[in-house]
């Protein structure tokens, strides 16, 4: 499995998300992932748009093997379903 987090500087819900990866990925042999800094590699709300389909309105925006699955929350959400997240 293989996420992608693309965040921003200075939010929290994007170092939570970050923290969340980081964790399952020392608990888990099958999870990897990588933390985009949209402002250090330049990619922009509108560029993230295309890639979802629909408008995006915040930050973190996550994707599991390139499958959109939303924000922080809702990341979460699925790694305590699906992944045995307990934090």
């Amino acid at each position: 499995m293989f996420v992608v987090i693309f965040g921003r500087p200075g939010c929290p819900y994007c170092v939570r998300a970050k923290q969340i990866a980081e964790s399952l990925q020392e608990t888990r042999e099958d999870f990897k992932f990588r933390y985009v800094d949209m402002h250090a590699e330049g990619v922009s709300k509108e560029d993230l748009e295309k890639t979802v389909g629909k408008p995006v309105h915040t930050v973190p925006q996550i994707f599991i093997d390139q499958n959109h699955i939303g924000g922080c929350d809702d990341f979460e959400a699925y790694a305590k379903e699906n992944l045995g997240l307990y934090a």
